[in-house]
């Protein structure tokens, strides 16, 4: 696989959802967002395309600079903005809704940093999990994440309010097929680490100095077979024997850290 420059750096997967007032969905071909960092990230990113803002004037007032002169916005109340988001979401007075991000391709972020990690998600389905895994990856400076296109949550305000506004920053690759992608990694000079419990050895004792994918798969099931079988090396986390595992995006953001204090 040839490396290419990135060409996007704020990029992410279009997801088309259905639904209306009520639903805390979006119309056909749009994405809500909601709470006060997601939005603020979103209206700073230049790839976004905005088409409205809901918002109380207490919402509007705790964003970080102004917003462009003829931004469409329309004031509400508290509780006409809980209609417009899932039940019980946090929405902090601001609720956005935007065209999805654009595609992102593994070649174009696959460029063999040595210091910048690819997290692979392999079924890894709860957007608090994917969007918690995607604020790690963003905080110590991960070259993007990879997830299988019909195995993962769709771009939305539960998996956007998770990451704190790294869905804006952290470019995030969809691809048909996982084992198909771990090849690609491979082929462009990257050493393929999964992460599973059963392993004999620690993620400390595999590390290697040069460009890193970290695999990591369900909670419960763990890495499917196939996706074990395209990794060089299966390792697990040093934890005590008191807990047999973690949440995944725990155990993302332990072995983040520990790529990125390697000696």
């Amino acid at each position: 696989m040839a490396k290419v420059e990135r060409k996007r750096a704020l990029r992410g997967r279009a997801g088309r959802m259905k639904g209306g007032r009520g639903s805390g969905k979006a119309g056909a071909g749009q994405v809500r967002l909601w709470g006060r960092h997601p939005v603020e990230a979103a209206l700073k990113n230049p790839e976004r395309q905005h088409r409205k803002l809901w918002a109380t004037r207490e919402g509007i007032a705790s964003l970080d600079g102004e917003l462009p002169e003829g931004f469409p916005v329309e004031y509400a109340d508290v509780a006409d903005l809980a209609r417009l988001v899932a039940k019980d979401a946090p929405h902090q007075g601001l609720v956005l809704e935007c065209a999805p991000l654009e595609d992102v391709f593994l070649d174009e972020v696959a460029l063999g940093e040595a210091g910048r990690p690819i997290v692979v998600l392999d079924q890894v389905t709860d957007p608090h999990n994917v969007g918690a895994i995607m604020r790690s990856a963003a905080a110590f400076n991960a070259a993007a994440i990879v997830t299988q296109d019909r195995h993962a949550p769709l771009e939305g305000g539960t998996l956007a309010k998770s990451a704190s506004g790294a869905l804006e920053t952290m470019p995030w690759v969809r691809v048909v097929n996982l084992a198909r992608a771990l090849e690609e990694l491979a082929e462009a000079g990257y050493w393929r680490i999964g992460l599973a419990g059963e392993a004999e050895i620690t993620l400390g004792e595999c590390m290697p100095t040069g460009p890193l994918a970290i695999v990591l798969g369900a909670e419960g099931e763990g890495l499917r077979h196939n996706i074990a079988a395209h990794c060089d090396v299966l390792a697990k986390l040093p934890i005590s024997s008191a807990i047999e595992s973690l949440n995944v995006s725990n155990a993302a953001a332990i072995a983040l850290y520990a790529v990125a204090t390697r000696g």
